[in-house]
């Protein structure tokens, strides 16, 4: 093994000494491409031609399969050991997905030639019939061991509980979970059945040990906090390669957990999101198969890494019936427009007001005076100056309608509380709001985490009438019980779910009231 595999002082030791018998794997990993087949810019949307030129871009498929031939050939001509992971949600993100669904992923990854994919909760975004789909254009498996598809005419047989590969002589098993609260946050449907998390991962670990593999990797699309509660929990995981959170591991970036972060003395890798990074993760194992010595860290995928160019031409090809659509400007902004995903799920942020100004703006005329949108539908900055079409579409990928309905104010402060329930796992139902306010108080505990809730009332504010009943407009996503909002579906009066596109409602707005001043105001208090 060379220096350039290592990540410089970030070598974790489990145990002194290397015998003959030492069997060494590298995993390249990714995560939570969402569809950025594309080069992107330092917003995580799609890169300009202009931007791109001048070396400010980074990532695109074409990149990924650049860094993974180089090194898996570097790997296997020292002798080495090398397979290559991806840890779910390659879907939803661009118009590539709204457009191609999913094939043109197929196409890139089974060329890249990954060795298997975890099932993210977005590869349910067009339900089982879209992942389907795409599992029939995949020459690799697909994995996730806590989904009972038995009663699923399309799944059933075709995503893996378990795979083990054949690597250098030894047998290296991949366990695998999907996050359970997908049915939430994607469209699985009644006939994919999910059970927990450690129960199924620990079964398939005794099913793998009962059958000689003593290598063992769990891939999984659960987040890092679960991530780490598992590497701990269950036994016999030797590594836990993870997605869903889009946690930045880094030896080099600040901010950034170390790669890797041990748990229960096991390594959790993650490599970010929007093939911005590639993951590198070395494992060594003693003749016995236990893990003695783990290292490694991401890769940045920058101007310094030239995209392959035969699947550059592709991706150009492809992108030709969409660079119309993109290349419209619809509005002009003073300056950015902050979408990150570390505020919009956890506190007030301007993308957040932007869009529920959008949408209150669009049904005020309804009687509608309460806007209501999760943070984890917002999916990008947009930067100062021009905005296009593309640009708007890669904040608000999910083609959602807008939805209006009447609800107590009862019924919407339970919303707020969801909306704030899972803070510390940076979950996308965060409430960004407009027409109302909110404290939420951070270190109470989930449920109680929302007071002085304010509604507007003329020109002034009022407290908020749990019996009183609010005309609010929401997208049909959440209205019908996403992302935990099953108050909606259950309580909601008089709902209408095919409103206009978000995405078209969002620049039309824009236009309207341009040049747009993004803007801050108070409408979310944190303590």
């Amino acid at each position: 093994m060379t220096a350039r595999f290592l990540a410089s002082a970030a070598v974790l030791a489990l145990s002194a000494g290397v015998a003959q018998a030492d069997y060494t794997l590298h995993i390249l990993h990714t995560n939570d491409l969402h569809s950025r087949i594309e080069p992107i810019n330092k917003y995580d949307s799609t890169c300009s031609a202009e931007d791109d030129a001048e070396g400010k871009c980074f990532g695109g498929i074409a990149r990924v399969a650049t860094k993974v031939t180089e090194l898996r050939d570097q790997i296997r001509a020292e002798g080495g050991n090398v397979i290559v992971l991806d840890a779910g949600d390659q879907f939803q993100g661009s118009l590539f997905y709204t457009t191609y669904k999913g094939a043109d992923t197929a196409e890139f990854m089974t060329a890249i030639g990954y060795d298997a994919m975890a099932v993210g909760n977005h590869e349910f975004d067009d339900g089982p019939e879209g992942l389907a789909a795409f599992l029939d254009k995949i020459s690799f498996p697909m994995v996730s061991g806590n989904l009972d598809l038995s009663q699923s005419n399309l799944l059933n047989g075709k995503v893996s509980n378990t795979v083990v590969l054949e690597v250098g002589g030894e047998k290296v098993g991949i366990v695998s979970a999907l996050a359970t609260d997908t049915v939430e946050t994607s469209s699985p449907g009644p006939a994919v059945l999910f059970q927990d998390e450690a129960d199924a991962l620990a079964a398939d670990v005794a099913d793998l040990e009962a059958a000689g593999v003593t290598k063992i990797v769990a891939l999984t699309h659960v987040g890092v906090v679960k991530d780490l509660d598992l590497a701990a929990s269950v036994k016999g995981i030797d590594a836990v390669v993870g997605g869903h959170s889009h946690t930045k591991f880094s030896n080099t970036e600040e901010g950034a957990m170390a790669y890797p972060t041990l748990s229960g003395g096991v390594p959790v890798v993650s490599a970010y999101a929007y093939s911005k990074y590639l993951g590198h993760l070395v494992l060594t194992f003693d003749d016995a198969g236990a893990l003695k010595e783990a290292s490694g860290d991401t890769i940045l995928l920058d101007a310094s890494v030239a995209p392959d160019a035969a699947m550059a031409a592709r991706i150009k090809e492809l992108a030709g019936p969409l660079d119309e659509i993109r290349a419209k400007v619809v509005a002009e902004t003073s300056a950015e427009i902050d979408g990150t995903r570390d505020n919009c799920r956890a506190r007030e942020c301007a993308m957040g007001n932007l869009v529920a100004e959008a949408m209150l703006d669009r049904a005020k005329g309804q009687g509608v005076t309460i806007a209501i949108q999760n943070g984890g539908g917002l999916r990008a900055s947009i930067g100062a100056g021009k905005v296009t079409m593309g640009d708007v579409l890669t904040v608000l990928p999910f083609q959602n309608t807008l939805s209006t309905f009447e609800a107590k104010g009862a019924t919407i402060v339970a919303a707020l509380e969801n909306g704030a329930s899972q803070l510390e796992e940076g979950a996308g139902r965060f409430t960004q709001v407009a027409g109302l306010k909110y404290t939420l108080d951070s270190a109470a505990p989930a449920g109680s985490r929302i007071s002085d809730v304010l509604v507007k009332t003329g020109d002034g504010w009022g407290a908020i009438d749990p019996e009183a009943v609010y005309g609010v407009v929401t997208n049909n996503y959440v209205r019908q019980g996403g992302d935990g909002y099953k108050m909606f579906d259950a309580e909601g009066m008089n709902a209408y779910d095919y409103g206009p596109d978000l995405a078209d409602v969002t620049a039309e707005y824009l236009a309207k009231v341009g040049p747009y001043t993004p803007a801050l105001d108070g409408r979310i208090t944190v303590k």
